[in-house]
């Protein structure tokens, strides 16, 4: 199925070109797109010629879109996001008017518009529109690309000539100094402690304060007062110095928070996310997300005797059609987290999702794999810095339902409603909510499944609704009546990708998934890389020999992304925000395969409590150890001290040490010879033969009398 911004790789004659389809209108058999390799305009084409060459060989639809970018927003510098901003607040008004936008005469009245508006050249806004389209269709497609420039942003190796742009009159006022790591700490103590106040200190006012505290080498006394001695301008980093720190490591909502208050940053400098405005006018136009704590309760998948509580389910519905198109069963409380999980099961393949937990299905039971136009969600789990990623990167607009209007998003809670009557009158371990009378059993005993026995339950319930369920309180349009299109939410959903401009989008699966999972800190250690007590490896971890640099000079960290329902792999994203390192999990680290990041650690926090519980006994146990070792000893130190001085000196002992260890292991050897059917004599002990004559040994003490006839025996042969 085609979708917008879906990549189309044509061939022919031996040359290739690859173009993004922009518009689809399946009632007029018409699309727009765009050749990413070139620099043109839009044009049209019928969607039946697309279809055509892609079942005749013609053309691939490409899966992998290299022209995305995927960026931290934290990390893009000021003049990075000053050129996105600028370009996006040209054009972003006119980018929306689709199809009209993409005719000739009605696209250059809007540029020549704008241009005598803004000042801006005629061909600058045409580059900013055509690279808007080729890269992607979002806000972040805009960014420059500093990252394939040379070494910028990288950190330059200090060494002993002074960097940057030499001075003027160096031999006045010297040469000056290099920033280096100490200098940095010095710059970030100051501008946290005396401009990041409610003081509202000026930049060169902190900088000046800065160089009474830090700068100074010594104090003299005038009028009795202590005034610091400042060190030449010579020997300290100048104020521009300070400055482009300040501007490199600046924080704007620190900035505004702590000089004025966080309400003013609230009110009048947070970023405004979404509108609450639209309307659905065809699949894909809004997505209604929300999270309900599921009436029932689960057991472990370690161990069946643990009872792991009440999971919490996530779910995307499609407004216009009703269809569930991605869902999350977890431990994850409502949080970014388990949205995040739910937004990317939405824009993942479902025949491979379902396959996963070994349900078979075909794409025409459950056809979504996309991104919307616009999530209404409630406000928290779609608000803050990791939902900026999704607006720039993906470009889907969020809309927030005011605090408590759940009413907002009817549609996806009465779907809980729905959903929840179908298992708990069949599924052990349900909440019963009439409570229950004195003496009665908890239910929460009764708890028989576990999270992935859970999930399968509710897919089954989400194929039987987007498939099976009859919508009894849906009104048709006029339009549907005519079609007799079924209230079945699978059918709703083809007659609106036919019949209205639909606002899906076609994004890699892999892209979206890494624009989405948590990111968070791992150490590379002569062991691997370890992150939360797990190990991993990789190709790149071998082949620039990770784990022997940490074992020589020691571990550093790593930022990586990972998916806490699936921690066989963590990634590491590379620096063009494209590409990635799959890092996998050991071998001897099979226990955790396959397992949840709550499971995981649920596993972890037992096996540390039992390792508690045993603290005492262990402690026990080695104290009872030590103490007969102590008496063992004793004994020992006894039996020396009754034992008569032979009068030997301390060097013939020394020297008669390996005689002695001779004797002594004849004397074991038939002690611990084998002796099988042994018997045990009484009376007097056998003869024994010691060099020509035989002497009889009495059992008591005959052991020590043999043992020094034996040492006698070696000293006269070592003698001899």
């Amino acid at each position: 199925m085609l979708a917008v911004n879906m990549l189309i790789k044509w061939e022919n004659g031996g040359e290739t070109s690859i173009e993004r389809i922009l518009w689809l209108d399946r009632q007029s058999d018409l699309a727009f797109v765009i050749d990413v390799e070139a620099n043109e305009f839009p044009f049209a084409v019928t969607i039946s010629e697309i279809e055509e060459a892609i079942s005749e060989g013609f053309a691939v639809v490409l899966h992998d879109d290299p022209y995305l970018r995927i960026v931290d927003e934290d990390k893009l510098s000021e003049k990075e996001r000053q050129m996105r901003d600028k370009a996006w607040e040209l054009i972003g008004g006119i980018v929306t008017l689709e199809p009209h936008i993409y005719y000739r005469k009605e696209r250059s009245k809007y540029i020549r518009a704008i241009a005598e508006k803004s000042g801006v050249s005629v061909k600058t806004i045409g580059n900013y529109l055509k690279k808007y389209w080729r890269n992607g269709k979002t806000k972040n497609a805009l960014l420059p690309s500093f990252y394939l420039c040379g070494g910028r942003g990288k950190e330059k190796r200090i060494g002993t000539a002074k960097r940057g742009r030499p001075r003027q009159h160096t031999d006045v006022i010297g040469e000056g100094i290099n920033v280096d790591n100490e200098i940095k700490r010095i710059f970030r103590n100051a501008i946290n402690k005396f401009y990041y106040s409610s003081a509202k200190h000026s930049l060169r006012l902190t900088y000046e304060l800065m160089r009474k505290e830090y700068f100074s080498e010594g104090f003299k006394i005038e009028n009795g007062v202590k005034v610091p001695i400042l060190k030449p301008a010579s020997e300290i980093p100048t104020f521009w110095q300070f400055r482009y720190w300040f501007e490199k490591e600046r924080n704007i909502k620190k900035e505004i928070s702590t000089r004025f208050s966080p309400k003013k940053y609230e009110h009048e400098y947070r970023p405004v996310l979404g509108s609450s405005t639209a309307e659905a006018m065809g699949p894909g136009s809004i997505f209604q997300v929300d999270a309900t704590l599921a009436d029932v309760y689960l057991v472990s998948r370690y161990n069946r005797n643990w009872i792991i509580g009440r999971p919490v389910i996530y779910a995307i519905i499609d407004v216009f059609s009703r269809m569930v198109v991605g869902i999350y069963v977890g431990l994850e409380g409502p949080s970014w987290n388990g949205a995040m999980m739910a937004i990317a099961n939405a824009a993942s393949d479902k025949v491979a999702f379902c396959k996963e937990y070994g349900i078979e299905i075909t794409e025409e039971d459950w056809p979504v794999h996309h991104l919307p136009e616009a999530i209404l969600a409630d406000r928290g789990e779609l608000e803050g810095k990791n939902v900026e990623n999704l607006v720039n990167g993906l470009h889907v607009k969020i809309m927030n339902t005011p605090p408590y209007r759940c009413d907002w998003k009817g549609i996806i809670e009465q779907y809980f409603r729905t959903v929840n009557l179908q298992y708990k009158s069949v599924v052990p371990g349900t909440v019963d909510p009439d409570g229950r009378e004195r003496g009665d059993r908890d239910y929460r005993l009764d708890a028989k499944l576990d999270i992935y026995q859970f999930t399968q339950i509710i897919i089954k319930c989400v194929l039987y609704h987007n498939n099976q369920h009859y919508l009894k309180n849906y009104n048709r349009e006029e339009m549907m009546v005519a079609d007799d299109v079924e209230c079945i939410p699978r059918e709703l959903w083809r007659w609106g990708i036919e019949n209205r401009s639909g606002k899906l989008r076609n994004v890699p699966e892999d892209i979206v998934k890494l624009h989405l999972m948590p990111t968070d800190t791992a150490t590379v250690t002569p062991r691997g890389i370890k992150f939360k007590d797990l190990y991993y490896g990789s190709p790149l971890m071998l082949k620039e020999r990770w784990t022997e640099k940490a074992r020589i000079n020691g571990t550093w960290k790593v930022e990586i992304c990972f998916d806490p329902r699936n921690m066989n792999y963590i990634y590491i994203k590379d620096a063009d925000g494209i590409n990635f390192e799959k890092c996998c999990l050991l071998d001897h680290q099979v226990r955790y395969k396959d397992k949840t990041f709550d499971e995981i650690q649920n596993l972890l926090a037992e096996e540390k409590l039992k390792q508690k519980k045993a603290a005492d006994s262990e402690a026990q146990a080695k104290a009872e150890l030590i103490t007969e070792i102590q008496h063992i000893v004793q004994e020992a130190q006894k039996a020396a001290a009754v034992t008569k001085d032979d009068g030997e000196s301390d060097t013939k002992k020394k020297k008669s040490i390996r005689a002695n260890r001779q004797a002594e292991k004849l004397a074991n050897r038939e002690k611990e010879a084998f002796e099988l059917k042994k018997e045990t004599s009484k009376g007097l002990a056998p003869v024994v033969t010691l060099g020509n004559s035989q002497k009889t040994v009495e059992e008591e003490g005959g052991q020590l009398e043999l043992l020094r006839r034996k040492q006698r025996e070696a000293l006269q042969k070592n003698d001899g």
